[in-house]
């Protein structure tokens, strides 16, 4: 006696193409950074000085946006898709933000230190050039909330939603590995995956993705600053 195997609904069908295309999108987004890193070493010690950086990482961001929101989450309510929504209690989710900004500086810092990986994404420039302060703070602009939004929206907010099918935990070490990968490092990956993990947590804790943005803005920011101030 044959078993007729049952279908997938078109909604399950529907939740899988998405997520073989996010898989996809942040897949290509690794090999690409690990080629570039590959092919052409560390960046210039003055990339954070250039305009040019500060452009091309504005358009790289525009088309991964473009990319998730129009593309895989095409169709779906956003707010839920994202989780752009206000949290369950701001006052919560502002403790959430400082509990996760102090983790990721001692546990990543620390893992930075122990493997010496605080200079392998080679963007720390050597200190500050008042003479190019406008390219440096287009880059900050860049780095610090761009970069930020963007990257959250795409793993904590897209990808989140897409794995927590498969149990949220699953979803946050998914996500965060990715998160890891998709920076093209290879010392500094165990840092970038403990970044991904907290701020993972904080987006469970909060069902918000504003209170990971924060904390990544503020970690990128404060990076930038005390780049040039020592």
């Amino acid at each position: 006696m044959s078993v007729r195997r049952e279908e997938p609904s078109e909604s399950e069908q529907a939740a899988s193409s998405r997520l073989v295309g996010w898989i996809a999108l942040v897949a290509a987004l690794a090999t690409l950074n690990y080629a570039g890193r590959l092919s052409g070493g560390k960046p210039e010690s003055d990339v954070l000085y250039q305009y040019e950086t500060a452009t091309g990482s504005a358009i790289l961001y525009a088309i991964l946006l473009a990319i998730v929101v129009f593309g895989i989450g095409r169709g779906l309510p956003k707010a839920d898709f994202f989780a752009l929504h206000r949290p369950r209690s701001w006052p919560s989710a502002l403790s959430w933000v400082l509990a996760g900004y102090v983790a990721i500086f001692i546990g990543a810092g620390l893992l930075l230190l122990v493997l010496d990986a605080g200079e392998e994404q080679g963007l720390t420039p050597e200190g500050w050039d008042s003479s190019r302060a406008g390219a440096y703070a287009a880059n900050f602009v860049a780095v610090a909330l761009i970069g930020p939004v963007v990257e959250e929206l795409l793993y904590r907010g897209a990808g989140l939603s897409l794995l927590l099918r498969f149990g949220p935990w699953i979803a946050v070490v998914a996500t965060a590995i990715c998160f890891g990968l998709g920076h093209g490092l290879v010392l500094a990956l165990p840092a970038l995956v403990v970044f991904g993990l907290v701020t993972g947590f904080v987006r469970l804790r909060t069902d918000s993705i504003y209170p990971p943005m924060l904390i990544h803005c503020a970690f990128n920011a404060t990076s930038l600053i005390v780049a040039v101030a020592t």
